[in-house]
């Protein structure tokens, strides 16, 4: 079964990166194929390049696993299944099971337009309660002390204005206000825009960078060159905006890339790869002991804003948080030893 109701309901076929593709030999389903419809319906809706890889994903693994059954053969039992075979036998954590249920609802909802009913009776995978690590002043600077250039410049932001890795990354010149000492973070986590604050203590190198950026731009784009991918249609709206200086990154990418879709020549932001190394790097050669990263420098912003007094809701803000819930994780450090109690042993007489 399933080819025939397939090729009836003028869906698509499978399609997609090499093992997916070698896992769908043999399927002749009439275009347009259902991969190609998930992606058109993500790029319609502006969801991020690594949501869509990740929701295409899902919807692959979910049909493999129903033997290539066609999703509108399928229903609730079905996507049952399959997440509780993914907390049962593939053992993923809990934000794994929920994101791979968000990629099946935007398939039937967007993709389909057959919106599921109550998913109910899954085997939910356990959620563990974690902390964040979180490192104290004295370890921020320790880690920042063995960085340097753009991997210093990217730090100071994640650690002095609270950014996400990517969204550090994905700052244009025209999100950067030098003046009042504010980025724009744009279309960040949950498609929101956003303004927090620029540290001091970056803006003289960040300047120096983008203006040494600014002329290199410039020799570029006197040979044809220094084009940057737009969000959305802009690209097409106005053809010469992804030369222009506004749109260009902050920390732009060394080469240049091919588009899959128009043929030009592309500059990408840094890889977030490149950070990542050279984070990693300084954590352990600053032997904090420790396992930072990244994101611990966002989880520090936020606690030491707390320490310093700052009200809850402004950190909210600066963070991004849709619920407060999310930002009250970092009151734990706002108490002394375990919850601010006294341990008993403290009254006892030290030894001679």
């Amino acid at each position: 079964m399933g080819r025939e109701a397939v090729e009836r309901s003028g869906q698509g076929r499978l399609s997609g990166s090499p093992p997916f593709a070698a896992a769908a030999a043999g399927m002749t389903f009439r275009s347009p194929r259902l991969l190609d419809q998930c992606h058109e319906a993500m790029r319609v809706r502006h969801l991020a390049r690594n949501t869509e890889r990740v929701y295409v994903y899902w919807v692959r693994r979910f049909i493999l696993h129903h033997g290539k059954r066609h999703p509108l053969e399928m229903g609730e039992p079905e996507v049952n299944a399959f997440l509780t075979s993914l907390a049962v036998k593939a053992k993923v954590s809990s934000s794994t099971q929920n994101q791979a249920l968000a990629a099946i609802l935007f398939l039937y909802d967007a993709v389909l337009g057959r919106p599921l009913g109550r998913v109910e009776g899954v085997v939910r995978a356990r959620r563990p309660r974690r902390l964040p690590v979180v490192l104290t002043v004295d370890e921020v600077q320790q880690v920042l002390g063995r960085l340097s250039g753009e991997p210093w410049m990217v730090a100071m932001l994640l650690y002095g204005s609270g950014l996400r890795l990517m969204e550090a990354l994905r700052l244009r010149v025209k999100d950067v206000d030098f003046s009042r000492r504010e980025l724009m973070i744009r279309e960040a986590k949950g498609n929101k825009d956003r303004v927090t604050v620029m540290p001091a203590a970056v803006v003289e190198s960040l300047t120096r960078h983008v203006d040494s950026w600014r002329r290199a731009h410039a020799l570029e784009k006197e040979r044809g060159m220094g084009r940057v991918p737009l969000p959305g249609a802009l690209a097409r709206k106005y053809p010469d905006a992804d030369c222009s200086w506004q749109w260009q990154w902050v920390f732009p990418a060394s080469g240049y890339y091919r588009d899959g879709e128009t043929g030009r020549l592309l500059r990408h932001h840094v890889h977030e790869s490149t950070i990542q190394r050279n984070v990693h790097a300084a954590v352990v050669a600053s032997g904090i002991g420790k396992r930072a990263s990244c994101h611990t420098l966002r989880h520090s912003f936020a606690t030491h804003l707390l320490l310093d007094g700052y009200d809850i809701r402004t950190v909210q803000d600066l963070l991004g948080h849709n619920d407060v819930k999310t930002t009250m994780i970092y009151t734990h450090v706002l108490n002394t030893g375990g919850r601010g109690v006294r341990s008993p042993a403290d009254r006892l007489p030290r030894p001679a």
